[in-house]
């Protein structure tokens, strides 16, 4: 059954386009209105599919007059969620591959990585100000903190998962699996009973979001690729031994695996729900090395038990919205059990953004953004507020719940 967007009429265009104006022009020549010469104009996103299309610019005019356009409730229990006034805002621009974000609850800032230029960035909530948190980073990918607001880190370089401690040390928590090395940490959260839970697949082992294999390996067969071009003397290049897959950090330091590649295909983002009985875990696409058929752009949930056993694994959501496969990544739950989860959809125009499914997998509401989203969090003073880190760019929108526990 097609979905009708009651913000969009039957005669608007789906995909977006509209005639140029003067002043979309005029930036394509690097030229504001009010400019006397020439001058770089902030980059204008692509619209979704809103018309005329949208300017997400923080100076942008306005585009909201009650409820957003591009925060759909595709059921009618979404709308609780909705804040009218509150607009999709784009916060900043400038990455290459915008991931991880995580909310600092003391210090009122977001981090988040921006894995090929091997940084973390930090937003302050005060002012809006943008600045290098940590660099390098070792290509870091997912990011959370802990209920004792330590950092946690899934770096891609040096396939290790660690803990920034409150006195500025840092802890590895995880760089083997029975003597081999890991693949990619990917993304990592913290249970309450203090474990911590990561994903490895192997997307790290590519040279744009971290370092290839050493020669022979699965993502360096031929061993064409130098993974210490540009790299730090000493550098260790591993190669992967491993198969995907999703590992328990008992609080004692044990290291479980506890789902493999075969129940969960190339693991990635991963949350608990509210009372922290049930995990999720989405599989995403196929990775470099994979000689499967890799990830199914599914959502899967399993009951947790004491002690980290896994239990009921079950297809939570193939996310296919309209025949469009809205691949997810990164997840998180509020305070009601939602899922809300990132959304790659490619290039099909007005499905990137978040999808949003209630604790019975069913999809309730979308956020349509310009850009394919990596991941979110909940976070601002509330934690009501969700940031998007989608491709180049950082996305914020105030949401009616609260996210569930520290991120």
């Amino acid at each position: 059954m097609r979905q009708v967007d009651i913000n969009q009429s039957e005669s608007e265009p789906s995909c977006g386009f509209a005639p140029p104006s003067r002043r979309s022009v005029l930036a394509g020549f690097g030229l504001t209105l009010g400019s006397v010469g020439l001058a770089v104009a902030e980059p204008v996103p692509p619209s979704t599919v809103t018309n005329p299309p949208r300017d997400f610019r923080p100076s942008a005019a306005p585009t909201t007059y009650f409820t957003d356009p591009d925060v759909l409730a595709v059921d009618p229990s979404f709308a609780a969620y909705i804040v009218p006034n509150s607009a999709i805002r784009r916060l900043w621009t400038g990455a290459l591959w915008a991931e991880g974000p995580a909310w600092n609850a003391v210090g009122r800032f977001l981090v988040w990585s921006d894995i090929p230029n091997d940084r973390q960035l930090r937003w302050l909530e005060e002012d809006g100000h943008v600045s290098t948190f940590r660099a390098p980073s070792n290509n870091s990918n997912g990011n959370s903190f802990d209920r004792q607001g330590r950092q946690l880190s899934c770096e891609h370089a040096t396939r290790r998962v660690v803990r920034y401690e409150l006195d500025g040390s840092a802890t590895v928590l995880a760089d083997r699996y029975e003597g081999k090395p890991f693949n990619s940490p990917n993304d990592v959260v913290q249970h309450a009973d203090g474990s911590y839970w990561f994903t490895d697949p192997p997307y790290g082992g590519q040279l744009y979001e971290g370092l290839p294999d050493e020669a022979g390996g699965p993502s360096n067969p031929q061993g064409h690729l130098n993974p210490r071009l540009g790299q730090p003397a000493g550098v260790v290049a591993f190669r992967r031994e491993l198969p995907n897959a999703v590992y328990r950090i008992d609080p004692s330091g044990r290291i479980d695996r506890v789902l493999t590649d075969e129940q969960v295909p190339d693991p990635n983002g991963l949350c608990f729900s509210p009372d922290q009985s049930v995990l999720y875990v989405c599989s995403t696409g196929k990775g470099p090395g994979d000689t499967g058929p890799g990830g199914k752009g599914e959502i899967y949930a399993f009951n947790v038990a004491e002690g980290g056993k896994l239990s009921n694994w079950r297809l939570f959501a193939d996310c296919v919205i309209d025949g469009i496969k809205c691949g997810p990544d990164g997840l998180r739950t509020d305070v009601d059990g939602n899922v809300w989860a990132s959304s790659n959809a490619g290039r099909a125009v007005g499905y990137n953004g978040v999808t949003v499914w209630n604790p019975a997998g069913k999809l309730i509401g979308r956020i349509r953004l310009p850009e394919s989203c990596g991941n979110i969090t909940f976070g601002g003073p509330k934690r009501n507020r969700l940031f998007m880190a989608a491709s180049q760019s950082l996305y914020a929108v105030t949401v009616n719940t609260q996210g569930a526990g520290p991120a």
